[in-house]
């Protein structure tokens, strides 16, 4: 299924010097902005040795219209963008992989157990999109609850009582 809306955004990640022995650097999607900057992937904005801020590269965020209720519970509670970056054998050792706007998605990303997902904050222009995308797109399911069957006392499989009234006798 094609996505019948393309959002593009670019994406801020933070590297954090890190007091480990371990790893070097913690690495945090930060926010998301509109639109595709010309700038390449992994450009330094800001920053030193210890703290700094990186533009880590465009994407699209896609709509689908099945979907649409997932995005209605994004704005109704969290109204968040989920960053998704991926290991990488290079340095940066990240790739921008994708942004969503569903919450299920973003969470899916996570089980991989390698990609680094962060949820930041949806832009006001993101979210007027979204709204616009869920008014037209998004058809409320009715819920109905299963009523169980009664029971039939008489197909029960009760017997009479033994050494009375038996065929036996």
């Amino acid at each position: 299924m094609a996505a019948l809306v393309h959002i593009p955004v670019g994406v801020l990640v933070e590297r954090i010097k890190a007091e480990s022995q371990w790893v070097d650097y913690i690495w945090q999607p930060t926010a998301v902005l509109i639109g595709a900057p010309d700038a390449k992937p992994w450009t330094r904005l800001s920053g030193d040795d210890k703290r700094a801020q990186y533009f880590a590269g465009s994407a699209a965020i896609k709509l689908y219209r099945s979907d649409a209720g997932n995005y209605r519970d994004n704005l109704l509670a969290d109204r968040k963008l989920w960053v998704v970056l991926t290991t990488s054998e290079s340095d940066p050792p990240y790739i921008l992989f994708m942004v969503t706007a569903d919450p299920t998605e973003g969470e899916a990303q996570t089980e991989t157990g390698v990609n680094l997902v962060e949820a930041v904050p949806m832009p006001d222009t993101v979210r007027a999109v979204l709204e616009e995308f869920v008014a037209e797109h998004h058809v409320e399911q009715a819920f109905f609850k299963r009523s169980r069957d009664r029971a039939d006392p008489d197909a029960l499989g009760r017997r009479a009582p033994s050494g009375r009234g038996g065929d036996d006798d």
